[in-house]
């Protein structure tokens, strides 16, 4: 049971990534799924939200820059990013919730620099 995170990097301001979280060892499709990031001396903080069927939600800051998307066949959770700026630099983490334990991806680094 496990998610990995891919697609972050170095990208310079306005730029775009997107990241993926793959997933595997569970039944994807059933489980609502979120993206979460922290900072450099920050506590982590709640990205967005997808649920089986698709309906989302996102970060007020990141709305209209980001979007969460999921396909349910690849077993695998998207994070389009947009307009991207320094304040996003941060480790990506995907995060599947289960009912006892929630299960969260090793991250990955997005750093938005020039």
């Amino acid at each position: 049971v496990q998610l990995v995170e891919s697609g972050g990097g170095l990208v310079q301001p306005g730029g775009s990534l997107r990241l993926s979280c793959a997933a595997s060892g569970f039944t994807f499709r059933n489980y609502v799924m979120m993206w979460h990031r922290q900072a450099p001396g920050k506590e982590r903080e709640w990205v967005a939200t997808i649920n089986s069927f698709g309906g989302s939600n996102t970060l007020d800051s990141v709305k209209g820059r980001f979007t969460i998307s999921r396909d349910n066949d690849l077993n695998t959770m998207y994070l389009q990013m947009n307009s991207l700026k320094p304040e996003d630099t941060a480790v990506y983490y995907c995060q599947a919730i289960m009912p006892l334990n929630p299960l969260w991806g090793q991250g990955t680094q997005v750093t938005v620099s020039s």
